[in-house]
């Protein structure tokens, strides 16, 4: 089969790739467009470690055909960061000891930042709701959950401020 072209936007940017139609967008990330952040665990869906944002969702990555993002917006772990720094849920897995050997890390936070797009107040159980995907062997998971609360307290205040984290 010939590579057909898709175009996308990716953290903000227009992106056209050629891809084989029964390509995996995992791959297309790591070997075509070189954002390696994107990590590649399982390859099953079940641990999370792929998990990028297509129109605000968390999806796995490794399950996803890249010919299924034609026309949407991906934010990968890359996007996160923005001209202002860290984003809040970066620094707060930093500060709160939730990062360990870093492998579930970029899937967490892509999991937790589309929580908290949409719930800049989430319970607990909301939180173990959106990170139910995502497996990490190193934390133990109380460190992601206390992270996770402590980047909605930080755009919370952010919000009340003015400011925008994107």
């Amino acid at each position: 089969m010939s590579k057909q072209l898709i175009t996308f936007t990716l953290n903000g940017e227009p992106v056209e790739v050629y891809v084989d139609p029964f390509e995996l967008f995992v791959d297309v990330l790591r070997d075509k467009l070189h954002l390696t952040g994107t990590k590649k665990g399982c390859g099953e869906g079940g641990c999370g470690s792929c998990t990028v944002l297509v129109n605000g969702k968390a999806v796995n990555s490794c399950l996803l055909p890249a010919m299924r993002v034609i026309g949407t917006k991906v934010e990968t772990i890359e996007g996160v960061e923005s001209s202002k720094g860290l984003h809040p849920l970066q620094t707060s897995f930093i500060e709160k000891g939730a990062v360990q050997c870093g492998f579930c890390t970029p899937g967490m936070i892509m999991s937790s930042k589309a929580l908290l797009d949409k719930n800049k107040s989430p319970s607990k159980d909301q939180i173990r709701e959106a990170v139910s995907g995502n497996v990490c062997r190193c934390t133990g998971y109380v460190k992601i959950e206390d992270a996770i609360e402590d980047a909605a307290r930080k755009l919370r205040a952010s919000a009340v401020k003015g400011e925008k984290y994107e």
